[in-house]
């Protein structure tokens, strides 16, 4: 039993790391597209704001993918793009 305990805190404790780095690089991404925007000219923003938004847009999700998940996605992208970081 105490091996099952010790087993499960381990893998507990592997994915907690796992998830810490996959925020670290999300958080890495938001950064770069943040600066990258910011260096852009109005127009041009708009432009690759509209091209982005308009793929995700044409793109079907899997019908494996939750409904939910396809929407999550949208509103994460679009709030990268619309309302970047500070």
């Amino acid at each position: 039993m105490k091996n099952l305990i010790s087993e499960l805190l381990l893998k507990l404790a592997q994915k907690e790391e796992e998830s810490k780095e996959l925020v670290a690089q999300v958080e890495a991404l938001e950064i770069v597209v943040t600066a990258l925007l910011r260096q852009m000219a109005e127009q041009d923003q708009q432009a690759l704001i509209s091209s982005v938004e308009g793929a995700l847009d044409s793109v079907r999700p899997d019908s494996q993918v939750p409904v939910q998940d396809a929407e999550m996605l949208h509103q994460y992208v679009k709030k990268l793009l619309r309302h970047p970081r500070t």
